[in-house]
């Protein structure tokens, strides 16, 4: 017996898959270890709906604060800047400031505008209205996908289903705490709003109907702490959520939660040149509609940050500053429809495919060995340590288990013995033909390898196209599948050829074809 690289090479394959699998084997404390899917270890199943026409009213509004800055900055002299899902329209005081105003709307990416005397309306195309609301879907699966990232779920499915639908799948979802706050942090829009208060009319804001406020171009909001008290705001925001660029929970002097924010380099320039000229006015903090505090400007407030003040829960706040960080929901969502994945049926799913996992397993091992004795047990040995090397990967990267995941190990189960069924009959072939042993076993490895490259490439690209293209459960397939083959070329091709070198002489001193090989001869 003879140490040689290819050995040394599988050893350390399988000290690896010993080490890393371990932890998910024997549910270790410590360590890394495979995440089961909804499917495996029960959890929570939802289809939303996404509402892409507020969308495009939101976007219509987004233009309306733009105008009004633009205006404010260039010294321009509007009046009656109002807006609806329709479009924007207001009225240009002086005529020679008509091109400088053109030629901002015409840079507004889909919008067509209209002038008629001192009156221009603006409104978006139908290709913008349509691009919009499929930005808000697309935004909305991403935004969710983020905010389920950071909440701590492991690999949540997020994906859409139909035109206006998306999938959410959350594993390990078990309790109703659980699940309240998974579908309020993705449902919660998480549209941030810094609104001026309209100090003029505040005080009359008790008796103000809502159409009293808009003829104002105002808008009545709750305080989120009470709603019995009333913010009378302007309906244009100062600016928005989609300048933030960060959000972190922090404490205030007296240890209670907050949420601080900062803004990008526009998102900046706007709030200090707002707070420059606003001193001793207030500014209100809006968050999905509701005022959480309109505190007054005292000077300006330069460096692009602030603070979000409120009686919530750390936890809460966190939840929340993950709802700000990712983004806030271009369109609301709504849920059509949801339903539990118990763990009892997990468990169910579990103990059949370990079913058909140990019988196949156990059905592959007993035929080896029967048919090809020693090279049959090599063979095994090479297999014991593809499944380990399977486990051990997706356990270091944290990968989840679904039960087409469970599937794909079966298959690579198969598809890795294939591999030494190959091999063994190859060189049973020399053997045959009155070959030397160490001729028998290079040829062939070599003249079975070509083959095995060929079964096993196709069938890794045929994985990566379902990883890249499928959703959830495909991609569980498609990542068991593509670790088991590269596995299985390292341990049947290099591993087994290893052992076969290394037990080489006593082979050929044994002239036993019959026990090594399972041939007479």
């Amino acid at each position: 017996m003879k140490l040689n690289y290819r050995i040394v090479i599988f050893a350390l394959a399988i000290i690896f898959g010993i080490f890393f699998s371990a932890p998910s084997l024997f549910q270790m404390q410590d360590g890394k270890k495979v995440t089961l899917g909804l499917d495996l270890q029960g959890g929570l199943h939802m289809l939303l709906g996404v509402k892409t026409e507020e969308a495009v009213k939101s976007r219509v509004k987004s233009i309306a604060a733009s105008i009004k800055y633009f205006s404010e900055r260039k010294d321009i002299l509007i009046d009656s800047l109002a807006f609806d899902e329709n479009g924007v329209t207001f009225a240009l005081l002086d005529k020679d400031d008509l091109k400088a105003m053109q030629s901002f709307l015409h840079e507004i990416k889909g919008a067509i505008v209209v002038v008629v005397g001192d009156s221009i309306s603006l409104s978006l195309s139908d290709e913008e209205i349509a691009r919009t609301q499929e930005q808000a879907i697309s935004q909305a699966i991403e935004t969710i996908r983020n905010r389920l990232d950071q909440f701590g779920l492991a690999e949540p499915v997020v994906a859409r289903q139909g035109e206006e639908k998306i999938l959410v799948q959350l594993a390990g979802i078990k309790t109703i705490e659980d699940e309240q706050r998974a579908r309020e942090l993705i449902s919660r829009a998480a549209k941030l709003e810094l609104m001026a208060v309209d100090e003029d009319r505040i005080a009359r804001v008790h008796t103000m109907s809502d159409n009293d406020a808009a003829s104002y171009g105002d808008v009545i909001l709750e305080d989120v702490s009470n709603p019995n008290i009333k913010h009378l705001v302007r309906e244009i925001p100062v600016l928005d959520g989609s300048m933030l660029t960060d959000a972190n929970v922090g404490f205030d002097e007296n240890n209670r939660p907050l949420i601080s924010f900062s803004l990008n380099a526009e998102g900046a320039q706007i709030f200090g040149d707002f707070t420059g000229k606003s001193v001793g006015k207030r500014l209100a903090v809006v968050l999905d509609g509701k005022v959480y505090s309109a505190p007054v400007i005292n000077e300006r407030i330069g460096g692009g940050s602030g603070q979000i003040s409120g009686n919530y829960t750390v936890m809460e706040a966190k939840d929340l500053a993950i709802a700000l960080r990712s983004g806030s929901l271009l369109a609301p969502i709504y849920l059509m429809e949801k339903r539990s994945v118990g763990p009892s049926l997990g468990a169910d799913s579990i103990k059949a495919s370990m079913v058909a996992l140990i019988g196949g397993f156990g059905l592959v091992i007993f035929f080896m060995i029967a048919y090809y004795r020693v090279a049959g047990i090599v063979a095994n040995i090479a297999l014991i340590a593809n499944l380990l090397i399977i486990l051990a990967v997706m356990s270091l990267f944290g990968a989840t288990l679904t039960l087409p995941g469970m599937a794909g190990i079966v298959l690579t189960v198969g598809m890795a013995v294939d591999a030494n069924v190959i091999i063994s009959e190859r060189i049973r072939e020399l053997l045959n033909q009155g070959a030397s042993m160490h001729k028998a076993i290079e040829e062939g490895y070599a003249n079975a390898i070509r083959a095995i490259l060929d079964a096993n490439i196709t069938t890794l690209i045929a994985a990566v196209v379902l990883y890249a293209y499928g959703t959830g459960a495909i991609k569980g397939f498609a990542i068991t599948i593509s670790i088991g083959i590269l596995a299985s070329m390292l341990t049947a091709i290099l591993g087994t050829h290893g052992i076969y070198q290394m037990l080489e002489s006593r082979i050929q001193k044994s002239k036993n074809n019959l026990l090594w090989f399972g041939i007479k001869g």
